[in-house]
């Protein structure tokens, strides 16, 4: 059997893979809108020749780059709600990583967010994260049965918290087996309603062909994976939330103390 330093670095390894695979498809996706906005383009500048005839004088405006992200206001109670405004929507950077450290009451992981798979939920994340949105705020849920995954990203400690918006699901790994190999982030949402991603988000320790491919891929830990497989879930969870499932409030307190960033 490997060592255990083997078996992170192949997990490691593994990740990469998988996100290079993401990085890949949304280049294409890309690629073929952009195709498919040059034809509409050309359409709409045979369409409006005589208008710009008549208002030759007018400024003219530049494509902006990037991507354009839409956030809606969000459907939750306002007692719910930690307001740090809204993420910008033009503009945002569709390439490149964003490197996050993630600080804990037990210690320190490390993020990779990959912008171009990703590019309005990696926006959104950066922008709580600068915001101070994350800090002191505690992980509340802990799985470790049938899926494995830590989440974390509500200000209030209870699952029903966020900010002010909510935002579409984005690079949902469909045609990936397993779509979160271990080590993966993702944003989590409000049960079957794909536009409720907001600031709670989770990380697989551990093997979960369990889950679901239903929910957006930010990145993943590079590492500090074993704050959580070594001290967290061996601890499992208490007030589950039906008996049995595996499923609570961890049972050693992580409380996130801040992020930064050394990109983006």
């Amino acid at each position: 059997m490997p060592s255990r330093d083997r078996q992170r670095e192949l997990a490691r390894k593994k990740l990469e893979r998988h996100m290079a695979r993401r990085a890949q498809h949304a280049r294409r996706r890309r690629q073929m809108y952009a195709g498919i906005g040059a034809g509409l383009t050309l359409v709409a500048v045979i369409a409006v020749t005589v208008v710009l005839v008549v208002n030759r004088d007018d400024d003219t405006s530049q494509a902006a780059e990037g991507t354009t992200c839409v956030y809606l206001d969000a459907a939750r109670d306002t007692d719910r709600i930690s307001d740090v405004g809204k993420p910008s929507t033009t503009d945002v950077s569709d390439s490149g990583t964003v490197a996050v450290a993630l600080n804990t009451n037990l210690g320190k992981l490390n993020l990779a967010l990959d912008r171009e798979a990703a590019p309005c939920s990696v926006n959104s994340f950066v922008h709580l994260a600068r915001s101070g949105f994350y800090d002191d705020t505690t992980c509340h849920r802990l799985t470790v049965s049938s899926i494995y995954v830590l989440q974390c990203g509500d200000p209030f400690g209870d699952g029903k918290g966020g900010p002010s918006y909510q935002f579409g699901v984005e690079n949902t790994p469909l045609n990936d087996h397993p779509p979160y190999p271990v080590g993966s982030v993702a944003l989590a949402r409000n049960g079957s309603d794909p536009n409720s991603n907001g600031s709670q988000f989770f990380i697989v320790y551990k093997d979960s062909p369990n889950l679901t491919a239903d929910y957006s891929l930010l990145g993943g830990v590079t590492s500090g994976l074993d704050i959580i497989t070594q001290q967290v879930a061996p601890d499992g969870v208490t007030a589950e939330t039906q008996p049995g499932s595996g499923d609570g409030k961890p049972a050693k307190e992580v409380k996130i103390t801040g992020l930064t960033m050394a990109s983006g």
